[in-house]
């Protein structure tokens, strides 16, 4: 086993996308009522990264389109009683359709949806029983798909995060494949959260066998964490268990973690967009528990701590 390998190439930001498409829904409504400084910072977003023009033109593409206004037309009519005067009126077609968005944006892979078994949605958690008497708990927005190839029983985590239960005396062992990542496991207990092409082991208990690109192995242990992306082998960690593998237990849990890391995890749970427009607040530290299926008290709970303005809407929760 190799247990000392040299250090990968630091990656591109694993959610770019996420950004440029949260950034692009931002100026689509910034852009409703803009003005002049409005229109140059948003030529100037709009050369700043590849991924931005693109997102906006997504974005707007979806936004203008007929079948959207109709169906957020549709959508409007049918939730104006529940939603009363609360919101302003040029605030209700652009919610309205910012729900529509988040459900093109999220269920938009369509071909890696079909080749899987059993789905979540943002915010669901799933609980599973593979044949061989493996326990897997999917978490939310993931995709998972498993098979019997050979005798020998395959389970693919196409996207999302799962956590594993593998009893002794399985025969032959569960091989686990996301993305560049495979694993033999016997009587381990672990998590392996894979997205946008990276996937990240964590192990609880037991030991388990990976193999990641150019033939790599190697051999963690019980607290032992790995990265695995198309160059390899990151370092081996040895996090904190308790707030990495909380969602488990259906929490959040940070310490001293700056804001933007913990918008960041939230936004996997709540089903809709979150967009922060105070950049000071980024780096503020938060330390708390919050309840995973709860986001949207989580959220009014950080507005609190950081002294945050919240304006909250359908699908759609401003910071400023």
């Amino acid at each position: 086993m190799t247990d000392h390998l040299p250090p990968r190439p630091s990656p591109a930001a694993p959610d770019a996308r996420a950004r440029a498409r949260e950034e692009a829904l931002d100026w689509l409504i910034r852009l409703q009522c803009a003005d002049e400084d409005d229109t140059r910072a948003f030529e100037h977003w709009l050369g700043a990264e590849p991924e931005n023009a693109e997102a906006y033109v997504e974005a707007e593409a979806l936004w203008n389109g007929a079948a959207l206004r109709q169906a957020a037309g549709s959508l409007q009519q049918r939730r104006r009683h529940s939603f009363g005067g609360r919101l302003r009126s040029h605030w209700k077609p652009l919610a309205t359709a910012a729900v529509l968005l988040v459900g093109l944006f999220t269920f938009g892979n369509l071909p890696l949806r079909l080749q899987a078994d059993h789905l979540t949605v943002v915010g669901e958690r799933q609980r599973l029983q593979l044949d061989g008497g493996a326990k897997v708990l999917l978490n939310t927005n993931s995709a998972f798909a498993s098979d019997i190839r050979d005798g020998r029983q395959v389970a693919r985590l196409l996207q999302g995060e799962a956590y594993f239960q593998v009893v002794a005396g399985s025969q032959p062992p569960l091989e686990v494949q996301a993305g560049p990542l495979r694993a033999s496991v016997r009587d381990t207990d672990f998590a392996v959260r894979y997205l946008d092409g990276e996937a990240q082991v964590r192990v609880q208990r037991g030991d388990i066998d990976l193999q990641g690109g150019r033939d790599q192995r190697i051999r963690l242990s019980a607290g032992d964490s790995i990265s695995v992306g198309p160059g390899g082998f990151g370092q081996r960690q040895r996090p904190d268990l308790h707030k990495d593998l909380a969602w488990i237990e259906g929490r959040l849990v940070f310490e001293n973690c700056p804001l933007n890391q913990v918008l960041a995890e939230v936004r996997r749970y709540y089903p809709g967009w979150i967009i922060s427009r105070n950049a000071h607040l980024d780096q503020v530290a938060v330390t708390g528990n919050y309840r995973l299926d709860q986001p949207l008290e989580t959220l009014r709970a950080l507005a609190h701590i950081t002294s945050a303005q919240l304006h909250e809407y359908p699908a759609l929760v401003i910071l400023n």
